[in-house]
């Protein structure tokens, strides 16, 4: 169950991941990506979302992939595929920033533009160990950012402007 931004617990600051081979910790991220991509616009999920004050979160893969087509044909399966990013940090951002509409999980229903920059750089360690230093821009920058948030316990809303509700009905 994906935490709603009344709980008191989504405005805490993660704790870092120690024992990053543990067996609590692909247990973890089995559930978290099991809750992003039960939502039909999951594209990132942070471990506070799902009640742990972990930092740890998952970026979907799909977000790389270019906007389907509106052409009456069935729906593809979404790829359940992710990136793991444990006890990521941001080490470099640009001056240059964007807006863009973001939504959150946690937060159903709400939508406002929030300006970030538009690209950054990040060190982080995935779920096999391994230490990572990438750039991002783009959608992806900006879900990484977001996630980021999260584990600041900062959501969307504390820096969004013109916030609206909008309410879909999502097709399963």
């Amino acid at each position: 169950m994906i935490l709603q931004k009344e709980n008191k617990d989504l405005r805490k600051a993660a704790e870092k991941v120690t024992d990053l081979k543990s067996a609590e910790i692909k247990h973890l991220i089995g559930r978290m990506a099991e809750a992003m991509f039960k939502e039909p616009d999951g594209v990132g999920i942070a471990a506070p979302q799902i009640g742990e004050s972990l930092r740890v979160f998952l970026v979907a893969k799909d977000i790389f992939a270019p906007l389907p087509e509106r052409d009456g044909k069935e729906k593809k399966e979404r790829q359940k595929e992710y990136l793991a990013f444990i006890n990521p940090v941001m080490k470099k951002y640009s001056q240059k920033k964007s807006k863009d509409i973001e939504g959150c999980l946690s937060v159903r229903g709400f939508y406002g533009e929030v300006q970030r920059p538009e690209k950054i750089f990040i060190e982080y360690i995935d779920e096999s160990g391994k230490k990572h230093a990438r750039g991002a821009s783009g959608l992806f920058a900006r879900v990484i950012q977001h996630e980021l948030d999260h584990l600041e316990g900062v959501l969307f809303i504390d820096k969004a402007k013109n916030i609206k509700r909008l309410d879909f009905k999502h097709e399963k």
